[in-house]
């Protein structure tokens, strides 16, 4: 695979303990041992970088997963606001998306004005 694709994987070496751990909490989850580890990093970033608790970046990952896959069908200008209103919980991340947002409504508003 290249390095320079974006689904590019690397190995790793985890403590088996770890490793067991993820294994137990990914069954009732239906993840993968690899999922729940990205699971619990993900976690953690948003803990660490929005000071968010782990329970408040859970609900936050569950919002943002249940409006994701809402959003797939629908508009594209929609599902870019779906995803702003998921992510809008992390605080620093809500004015980044809020931008994108509005830049993009107002691209596709110029192309039915032109069409």
């Amino acid at each position: 695979m290249s390095s320079t694709s974006s689904s590019a994987f690397s190995s790793v070496k985890l403590p088996a303990g770890l490793v067991r751990q993820a294994r137990e909490a990914a069954q009732p989850q239906r993840r993968s041992v690899a999922g729940q580890i990205e699971y619990w990093a993900t976690l953690g970033r948003i803990a660490e970088e929005t000071g968010l608790t782990v329970q408040e970046a859970r609900e936050a990952i569950a919002r943002y997963d249940a409006v994701a896959r809402h959003a797939e069908s629908a508009d594209p200008v929609d599902a870019i606001e779906a995803r702003f209103l998921a992510a809008e919980s992390s605080g620093r991340l809500a004015d980044a998306v809020r931008q994108t947002v509005q830049s993009n409504r107002s691209k596709a508003t110029a192309a039915r004005r032109a069409a």
